[in-house]
């Protein structure tokens, strides 16, 4: 048989060669995008810094916002805050409602100012009641803790840590306890009061000791449930004396003021 002929060897050859190189480069993987996802890939994912918006986490702690407390009334009109928290700082406070009309107007535009200051530095609702204007005082309080609570339940924990009797309290300082002051020695015979405290409030003040007998027992039986209830309004000792019966209300005062110490308040 003749053989085949060396031309044709190196045609044969050559188109072999060819061959296996097309079929290489069919078989190579894409390297783009579109085409890795073309042949069912997924496409990279993003870091962590680049999946992360621009507002979410820390802004939205830091950013600054205004929360209003709820209306406090007392016996003289409504009172309620209104505060501008940012950074987890109180940077304002002020009285969107207040009391009115004749001398409320004077002990509100006297006592508000002082009440704001105070909550911006004490950056809690545990601040002094104004000598003067107790249930102005009271109300701001009340509705100051309000406003404070609203934050921390909109912000996760962005808010002062010291506002008073949260729900974050611990246990042993949210239970009901009562504690007594000591006597103190009027000139009409001595004072003592007892408070309960829950939550870290006043929530009861009552004269275990009063001066008794005559125009005393009259004066007491006057003033001493005032007393209790300026006490619990005030959340502090910084109550007003009862006019006509000025002994029993200092003694009063300062029984109060050792059963707050007592108490830590």
């Amino acid at each position: 048989m003749r053989k085949s002929h060396p031309v044709r060897r190196v045609v044969l050859a050559t188109a072999a060669t060819v061959s296996g190189i097309v079929l290489l480069l069919s078989l190579k993987p894409a390297s783009g995008p579109a085409s890795a996802q073309a042949a069912g890939g997924a496409a990279p994912q993003q870091t962590a810094a680049a999946q992360e918006s621009p507002q979410g986490g820390s802004g939205q702690q830091t950013g600054t916002r205004t929360v209003t407390g709820e209306v406090a009334r007392t016996q003289y009109g409504p009172v309620q805050v209104r505060l501008t928290v940012s950074g987890g700082k109180i940077t304002k406070a002020e009285a969107v409602q207040a009391p009115k009309g004749g001398l409320s107007d004077q002990k509100t535009a006297m006592a508000v100012p002082k009440l704001n200051q105070e909550a911006v530095a004490a950056q809690s609702a545990q601040i002094d009641a104004v000598s003067g204007a107790t249930y102005t005082s009271g109300g701001y309080k009340q509705s100051l803790q309000s406003a404070l609570d609203k934050a921390k339940a909109t912000s996760g924990g962005g808010v002062p840590s010291g506002s008073a009797g949260g729900s974050g309290a611990s246990g042993s300082a949210a239970r009901a306890r009562t504690v007594t002051g000591n006597v103190a020695q009027t000139r009409y015979g001595p004072v003592q009061v007892r408070v309960t405290v829950s939550g870290g409030k006043i929530t009861k003040a009552e004269a275990v000791q009063a001066p008794k007998g005559g125009l005393s027992g009259r004066k007491t039986a006057m003033a001493v449930p005032e007393l209790n209830q300026e006490a619990v309004s005030a959340q502090s000792a910084s109550i007003d004396a009862v006019s006509g019966a000025t002994y029993t209300s200092t003694g009063y005062k300062q029984s109060l003021q050792s059963a707050l110490d007592k108490a830590g308040g």
